[in-house]
């Protein structure tokens, strides 16, 4: 078979799984399982033979033409090179790895054979965007992921936070595909073609025109679905997805394809310098700002999303600085350690009952119950803050290596202020990442306090995959020799100055932030303290065992409430510290509806009120928003005590986080190492520097008021003025009815007195 068959049958075997799945999935469970995992482990298998059979040599092309435009031609186009079939290697294991990982996560979920469809057909998605060699082929892949992308992370559709997430994700990433897509029509029009080869070619041959436009439009979409300032706020929002699918998004699939569709038309964006410097301050921007706001988190998840933000930052910041090598040598790291910790985050999770790092921080055995996810997130974190000698260190290198050479102007085409803008950032960058990655690490594994809640067993085949992933995250570095014989040839390898410097920088980050914690650990309350809502543990479920995905039985026949703590509950009171044990209770307790007040937690008299437990839930009034979260977090807290499957649990804890703590993001918790040093900017990087609130005042408001404006001109006036004329013919009509009596005497004197008054008028008007 030759290379090109093999390279179309890579992302042609999980498209066609997807299909089959979503056709045949419920009429065969059976088949769903075998479907998910075997066509894509074969399609990784076809991803490592094309890598291997490819190797180093020339780069191969091959295409046909799909059909006549009467302008620009629109071809099926593959390209390999060492650049995407190596990347092509990376999605392949990272999406077969959350194939089979998600065969335990999700092992009871009743949407599990929709959820697989689309795990594959986003596989393909992202094979078929790293192998093309046409623009429009790319775009279909690139709106393919988008759209997969909106369905996974909505996957707990019967939460509000899974329905808000998807949303946003979907409207801010097509908020840049508009400018994106304008971009590539405009580069096509210039060059009279959307093969990638002949772009370049006409970019070398000097046809474009308006570079600067043309590569401003394109980094509108590149920003939007790699997630960088400023239209990187749907990311930490799609934590609410299941963990599975947020390794995938952020380690190889959909925030990938911005930085490798930069890399592969480097030389485009290499044209303008404007356009240069705008990618490297949107690399430090977002660098540093995402950092702070990781140190920030509360949420597992939430700080590793944040991660994500800040290392696709790393490598837009090489990209700027005109040295794509090194943004794909960490894109390839990254997607390693990053998928390896959030599937260890999914374990902790299942483990601990919660995504809160207070909670954790308040259980001593967290780390006895889960070792695999406590080594492998270990080996992991330490990647993610580049210490020496795992993968992360020498692909993070690179890119100071790369930024300290265009700082002193040895970069052709790259201004010296470019170069020292990514270089300071990513200096700066590099003790916050040592930071959020201790702080992360401390928060999960060295908690003191009572013992995690009672334990779900983490299925095999979750914590076998950690083990895999564990290896391409220590040893991918040894490759850093081999890899420019694979990309353009640029030598890769650490300088002592930077490797000193950054790991230097890495470090210090680590010991700041393990003294931060010993001295916060004094600090420590209860966690019935830190919890803004109902006292954690009091949550009940109002009438429904339902799991997420099923239907909820109707109110009136649902049994009494139950008692089954929320996901974020404190530790029992027969393993609580007796100072958790007696703290006080808040005194803002949840809706009645939902949950039995702080001070009164036991079963019997939650159950003293049947009438409440099977009151109506209708749709909730914009007032009653947080008696509706309330109801989902019970809800979701019932079905994992009674399933004890991982999704569950996380769903669980998603929905319960805002409701215990008052925010999603953050919790008012004052032994955590963060608080400390970030001081009175720790509110503002919890909330991401509010820009979700400039947001909203900028664009949701209008919009939503403009939406009104029109809703009241269409019912008050449009609709007054259409009901008016259909009346008035309605009303005359009556009218004539009334006159139609039969009577002829009747006819006649009318039509007398009707010439009677012609005749008058017609006097009246002469005589005028």
């Amino acid at each position: 078979m030759t290379l090109t068959s093999l390279a179309v049958l890579a992302p042609l075997l999980p498209f066609l799984a997807a299909v089959v799945v979503l056709v045949s999935g419920r009429s065969a469970p059976a088949f769903v399982r075998p479907l998910a995992v075997l066509p894509t482990l074969a399609a990784f298998a076809l991803t490592v033979v094309v890598a291997v059979r490819q190797g180093t040599g020339p780069a191969t092309d091959a295409g046909m033409r799909l059909t006549p435009t009467g302008s620009v031609p629109i071809d099926l186009a593959l390209h390999l090179d060492g650049f995407s079939v190596l990347i092509a290697v990376l999605v392949g294991l990272v999406a077969t790895c959350v194939q089979i990982y998600s065969t335990g996560y999700l092992r009871d979920d009743p949407r599990y054979a929709s959820y697989s469809a689309m795990v594959s057909l986003f596989t393909a998605a992202m094979l078929t965007v790293v192998y093309s060699g046409d623009l429009i082929m790319l775009l279909v892949g690139w709106e393919v992921m988008g759209i997969c992308s909106y369905f996974l992370v909505g996957h707990y559709w019967e939460t509000s936070e899974a329905r808000d997430a998807s949303l946003k994700a979907f409207l801010t990433t097509k908020l840049g595909d508009v400018p994106f897509l304008i971009g590539l029509f405009a580069l096509a029009g210039e060059t009279g073609t959307f093969r990638i080869n002949g772009i370049l070619t006409g970019v070398y041959a000097g046809q474009i025109h308006h570079p600067t436009l043309i590569a401003l439009l394109l980094l509108a979409g590149v920003a939007g679905k790699s997630a960088q300032f400023p239209l990187h706020t749907w990311l930490p929002d799609a934590m609410a997805g299941p963990t599975p699918v947020s390794a995938l998004i952020h380690a190889a699939t959909m925030v990938a394809a911005g930085v490798y569709f930069v890399a592969r038309l480097l030389p485009l964006f290499e044209l303008s310098a404007a356009a240069m410097a705008t990618l490297a301050v949107m690399a430090a921007i977002t660098m540093i700002g995402s950092a702070l706001a990781a140190l920030a988190q509360d949420d597992i998840k939430r700080v590793l999303a944040y991660s994500t933000i800040g290392q696709l930052g790393y490598m837009m910041g090489a990209l700027a600085v005109g040295n794509r090598s090194s943004a794909v040598f960490h894109l390839l790291t990254h997607g390693a350690f990053k998928a390896l910790l959030f599937l260890g985050a999914g374990v902790v999770i299942h483990a601990a009952g919660t995504n809160s790092l207070a909670a954790m921080s308040r259980m001593r055995d967290l780390r006895t119950r889960v070792p695999d996810a406590m080594w492998t997130m270990g080996v992991g974190l330490a990647a993610l803050a580049a210490i020496p000698p795992l993968s992360g260190f020498f692909s993070k290198e690179s890119i100071l290596r790369a930024a300290e050479h265009a700082a002193g102007g040895h970069q052709g085409g790259v201004p010296s202020a470019v170069g020292w803008t990514v270089l300071v950032a990513a200096l700066l960058t590099a003790p916050l990442t040592g930071a959020y990655a201790t702080r992360l690490f401390l928060l999960a594994f060295r908690g003191s306090g009572g013992a995690a809640p009672a334990p779900h067993r983490v299925p095999v085949v979750m914590n076998t995959v950690l083990w895999v992933l564990a290896i391409p995250s220590v040893a991918l570095g040894v490759a850093v020799g081999a890899l420019p014989k694979w990309f353009d040839g640029t030598a890769l390898t650490p300088t002592l100055a930077t490797a000193v410097l950054g790991a230097g920088l890495a470090l210090i980050g680590v010991l700041l932030t393990y003294a931060a914690w010993r001295v916060a650990a004094s600090r420590a309350v209860p966690l019935t303290a830190v919890a803004a809502g109902p006292a954690p543990g009091t949550l009940t479920a109002p009438a429904s065992t339902a799991r997420p995905g099923t239907a909820a039985p109707a109110p009136e026949a649902a049994p009494a409430p139950d008692t089954t703590p929320a996901p974020d509950a404190a530790p029992p009171p027969d393993t609580a510290p007796p100072e958790a044990a007696g703290a006080p209770a808040p005194e803002k307790a949840s809706a009645p509806e939902t949950s039995s007040a702080p001070e009164k937690p036991s079963a019997p008299e939650a159950s003293t009120a049947p009438e409440k437990a099977s009151a109506p839930q209708k749709l909730p009034a914009p007032e009653t928003r947080a008696e509706t979260a309330a109801i989902e977090a019970a809800q979701a807290a019932a079905v994992a005590a009674a399933t004890g499957e991982p999704a569950a649990t996380e769903a669980a804890a998603i929905a319960a986080h805002p409701v215990v703590y008052g925010d999603i993001a953050g919790a008012a918790d004052p032994a955590d190492p963060g608080r400390l040093l970030l001081g009175p900017l720790h509110r503002h990087a919890a909330h991401g520097f509010h820009l979700d609130a400039v947001y909203s005042a900028l664009f949701v408001r209008p919009v939503t008021a403009a939406a009104s404006l029109v809703r009241f001109l269409d019912r008050e006036v449009v609709e007054t003025y259409v009901s008016a004329a259909a009346g008035t013919p309605r009303v005359l009509g009556a009218l004539v009815r009334r006159a139609q009596t039969g009577n002829v005497q009747t006819y006649l004197s009318v039509l007398l007195a009707g010439s009677l008054v012609l005749a008058a008028v017609a006097v009246l008007v002469a005589g005028a």
